[in-house]
C-alpha cells in the first residue's frame, strides 16, 4: 500500500460571491424564536393565525412579522395578542433580545429595529376559547361542503346510471351491426 498523505487543498483567496437571505428566512426565525415566549399568545392574532395554529400543520410561523433585510442590517415590525395579567413591557423585551440574538446567531445581521404593536390582550381562556370557535367552525364548513359534495357526486353518478340504462335499451332492440 502507499502511504502518502493527501493534504486538504487550501481555499482560493479571491473568491467572489454574495451571501443574501429572503425576508422569510428571517421572518422564519424570528417566528420560531417567539414560540416560546410566555405571555405571547400569537404573532398577528387574526383569524387566519388561528387558522394556521389549530388546523394545518404547518411550519408558517411567519404570519403577522415583517421584516426588511439589508445586506448587514434587519428591522422587523409585528402585531402581537399578548396574555392578559402579564408585563407587556418585559414581554416586548424578551422579544428584543431573542430576535436579536438568533437573528445574529444565524445570519451576522444585525437587527437594528423591532416593532411591535401589540393588537389585542385576552386571557389564556379566551384565546384558546376563540381558537376552539374558529376551528369549530371551520371543521364544521368543510363537514358541509363534504356533504354537498357527496350528495352532488351521487346525483351525477345516478344520472350517468340513468344514460347507460337507456343506452343499452336502445342497443338491445337494434343490432348495431349485420
Amino acid at each position: 500500500m502507499d502511504n502518502t498523505t493527501i493534504k486538504p487543498t487550501e481555499p482560493k483567496k479571491d473568491v467572489k460571491g454574495e451571501l443574501t437571505y429572503e425576508d422569510k428566512v428571517i421572518q422564519k426565525i424570528i417566528g420560531i424564536a417567539l414560540e416560546n415566549v410566555d405571555g405571547l399568545l400569537t404573532v398577528d392574532g387574526g383569524f387566519f393565525s388561528n387558522i394556521k395554529d389549530k388546523l394545518v400543520n404547518s411550519d408558517d410561523v411567519t404570519s403577522g412579522i415583517s421584516t426588511e433585510v439589508g445586506k448587514k442590517q434587519v428591522a422587523v415590525d409585528m402585531d402581537v395578542v399578548v396574555e392578559y395579567g402579564k408585563d407587556i413591557e418585559n414581554i416586548y423585551d424578551q422579544m428584543k433580545k431573542l430576535i436579536s440574538e438568533e437573528v445574529d446567531k444565524m445570519t451576522h445581521l444585525d437587527v437594528i429595529e423591532v416593532n411591535v404593536n401589540v393588537v389585542d390582550i385576552k386571557t389564556r381562556e379566551e384565546y384558546e376559547e376563540d381558537s376552539e370557535t374558529v376551528q369549530d367552525k371551520v371543521t364544521s364548513a368543510a363537514q358541509t361542503t363534504g356533504k354537498f359534495a357527496s350528495k352532488q357526486t351521487n346525483r351525477a353518478k345516478n344520472a350517468i346510471g340513468n344514460q347507460t340504462d337507456k343506452i343499452s335499451d336502445s342497443m338491445e332492440s337494434e343490432p348495431r351491426v349485420q
